[in-house]
């Protein structure tokens, strides 16, 4: 597969990713110290406010210093919250 058809596979495969999302929030930390970039809308789901960015060094509401990761380290590692749609993929 050649560069092009690479980059097309995988913008695939991250909205494949995107669409299983339910917003829920809880690998953002909605359930305890959430992180200062997630807001949460009217109808209870959640979304970052600073979404194309959000990879690295972040800060909880409370000061403490995490390292968010993409969704599909979350699912390496097996980091996965018990309510997580990705977690009923396997």
């Amino acid at each position: 597969m050649d560069s092009t058809g690479y980059e097309k596979y995988a913008r695939g495969q991250e909205e494949e990713f995107e669409s299983i999302c339910k917003r829920c929030g809880e690998c953002c930390g909605s359930l305890d110290d959430p992180c200062r970039n997630l807001v949460k809308l009217p109808d209870g789901t959640y979304f970052c406010r600073d979404y194309a960015n959000r990879l690295g060094r972040q800060k909880t509401v409370s000061g403490s210093s995490f390292r968010c990761v993409s969704i599909r380290e979350h699912i390496s590692l097996a980091t996965l919250r018990q309510n997580c749609a990705y977690r009923q993929l396997h």
